[in-house]
């Protein structure tokens, strides 16, 4: 059985994944308003990605005996500056679910609850992919700066995303 504050805070983070999704449409509809097509279909793959790992939480859940609870999701922002602010704000989005995840672990540890600390050792490896990813997006659109050749190839390079 699972214990209390623990589902509790699973709870919390299909919660937050399912607010990373929301985030990525987001960023993914301003893209396509401003015609970086490539980059939004980025964003529609990392949202899907984010209710995948949602559902990996809701399944351990009750797998466990606990009980998925869905709360509400806030509104995400809808505006940014340009493309390099929306995949900086990516990146610092991430290191702040890799927060979350390391404090679930830190919990699991703490009351001795081996099977989570195991199931969140593949979100630990994952979310060190996810940071890489979007870190490596936002430095390599700092290099291009304003060359719209740049620009232009690496959205086009994005929209390879599979």
């Amino acid at each position: 059985m699972l214990d209390k504050q623990m589902n509790e805070r699973l709870n919390a983070q299909i919660q937050a994944e399912l607010y990373s999704a929301y985030l990525y449409l987001a960023m993914a509809a301003w893209c396509d308003e401003e015609s970086w097509t490539g980059s939004a279909h980025w964003f529609r793959k990392q949202a899907q990605e984010e209710v995948n790992h949602a559902m990996k939480f809701y399944h351990y859940i009750v797998e466990k005996g606990g009980r998925a609870i869905m709360e509400a999701i806030d509104k995400p922002p809808s505006e940014w500056k340009n493309l390099l602010s929306v995949f900086e704000a990516a990146y610092e989005h991430e290191t702040k679910v890799t927060k979350r995840i390391h404090d679930l672990l830190a919990f699991a540890r703490e009351i001795k609850d081996y099977a989570t600390e195991q199931m969140l050792q593949w979100f630990v490896a994952e979310q060190v992919e996810e940071e890489a990813q979007t870190l490596e997006i936002v430095q390599k659109l700092k290099k291009v700066g304003e060359s719209n050749s740049g620009m232009l190839y690496l959205d086009g390079k994005l929209g390879k995303r599979e």
